[in-house]
């Protein structure tokens, strides 16, 4: 009789585990990067913008000292730091990724080439930060064939 109890606590916290680790990580989507987005005072808004294609590249969190980078473009040919997860989008450019609890990097791929845009003040690229039973919430690009306009 304790065996079976002992075994039934032992699943019930495995599960609990399981359940926190399953619930954090990023979550979001992953929009084209492309035309004329410069404000205007007789242009309207854009509509809401639609997801896209792509493949993410989340890495250990990299400074832009740790990446070789192509120009002064943020494309990237090779990054120095580990690469902790790759993932497809859905067709609507949408992504869940589970991840353990600390800081990343997320890059999106086009063709051999990385590229992230933004940047915090210590210099790390495309930065984001996984806490303990959370899913936080993460939007990237690609630049289109249609290069930004500001």
């Amino acid at each position: 009789m304790l065996k079976l109890l002992l075994t039934g606590l032992l699943g019930l916290s495995c599960s609990l585990i399981h359940k926190t680790f399953g619930d954090q990580g990023i979550e979001g989507t992953v929009f084209s990067a492309g035309g004329n987005l410069m404000p205007a005072p007789n242009r309207k808004p854009a509509g809401p913008k639609e997801g896209v294609r792509a493949t993410l590249c989340i890495y250990e969190l990299t400074n832009i000292s740790q990446v070789d980078r192509v120009g002064d473009a943020p494309y990237y040919q090779s990054i120095h730091t580990r690469m902790i997860r790759q993932a497809d989008t859905d067709d609507k450019g949408h992504f869940k990724v589970l991840l353990p609890v600390g800081h990343y990097s997320i890059f999106t791929k086009k063709g051999d080439l990385f590229y992230a845009s933004r940047r915090d003040e210590k210099n790390n690229l495309a930065p984001v930060e996984v806490l303990s039973g959370k899913m936080t919430k993460v939007e990237c690009s690609v630049e289109s064939d249609h290069k930004p306009v500001y």
